[in-house]
């Protein structure tokens, strides 16, 4: 890769670390669903004036905007708001890629491989591990056991929406960042709606009527440097590099959000956090890198089986 191609692969990865800690302090001004449709309603307009929508059919930009977006950032956000820890969330989110897995494994037929399994088996424990630290709402413990179940609730509908991607895909080739600022036309009535119902006309106006200069910018950080700039940078990367060159500079992501909670906020990790991460991101890497690894056991194995 480039070193100006790495500089902004590093880039991306410390803007979505950073994001974290800028949910925490979004949702401190605005409640969490209507911290949702502002940023989204701020991530279409007005970049959909300069980009064509990709000729892909309707159900797929609603598709796309119920997951990834509405789904994903709904649970997310209101997991942080009961008191998720933003490093921590950055952690259990990256449990996606192998939510990814077991759907595509169902949904479109996927096989999956050794490292794959091994992986998911690693961290199943992991995750298993940093929930069994989680407790009951006011417990006095530093992760809430309902910000850890909806952060692992997000993970699940990004998923949703990474197969929903690769469906997209099949349409043949677009820019992927015109697809994201049109699709970001989906979720803020559904956020809206659920802002109206679950958070109250009352909290709304009242955030909105009192809103402050920190609470923009993290609406506008959200928006602008975690959307659409992220996710231009990645489609530029995508496009100029294979998947495999590119993908796995995502796993610095928790690194960059679990810093970035610790020097902020002050967010300290317990030794179960350390281990139940540790075998994360092991299961991340070996899913990553493992086929190479794992590939001789695989051909010891098959030979012993047709003996």
């Amino acid at each position: 890769m480039r070193p100006k191609d790495l500089g902004l692969a590093l880039l991306v990865i410390l803007v979505w670390g950073v994001n974290f800690a800028v949910i925490k302090v979004g949702v401190v001004g605005v409640p969490p669903l209507l911290l949702g449709a502002l940023r989204f309603a701020l991530a279409a307009f007005p970049a959909l004036l300069f980009l064509k929508p990709p000729k892909v059919p309707l159900r797929w930009y609603l598709a796309y905007g119920l997951t990834i977006s509405v789904g994903q950032f709904a649970f997310l956000f209101t997991a942080i708001h009961v008191g998720m820890p933003s490093g921590l969330a950055s952690l259990v989110l990256q449990s996606q890629s192998f939510f990814t897995l077991l759907l595509a494994a169902w949904w479109l037929k996927e096989r999956w491989q050794a490292n794959q399994m091994a992986g998911l088996l690693l961290a199943a424990c992991g995750l298993v591990l940093i929930g069994s630290a989680a407790g009951p709402a006011g417990a006095g413990v530093s992760m809430p056991l309902l910000g850890f179940l909806l952060t692992v609730a997000a993970a699940v509908m990004w998923a949703c929406g990474n197969i929903v991607t690769r469906t997209v895909s099949r349409y043949g080739p677009m820019n992927q960042l015109a697809f994201v600022v049109w699709a970001s036309l989906v979720p803020p009535l559904p956020f809206l709606a659920l802002s109206l119902v679950i958070e109250g006309p009352d909290a709304i106006a009242t955030a909105l009527q009192n809103i402050g200069w920190s609470t923009f910018a993290a609406i506008a950080y959200l928006a602008w440097a975690a959307t659409l700039l992220g996710y231009g940078l990645w489609t530029h990367l995508m496009s100029r590099y294979a998947t495999n060159r590119v993908a796995p500079f995502t796993l610095l992501v928790p690194v960059v959000g679990l810093t970035t909670g610790w020097v902020v906020f002050g967010e300290a990790l317990r030794p179960v956090h350390f281990a139940g991460g540790a075998l994360l991101m092991a299961g991340l890497l070996l899913n990553v890198f493992g086929a190479p690894l794992l590939a001789p056991w695989v051909a010891r194995w098959q030979r012993g089986r047709s003996e």
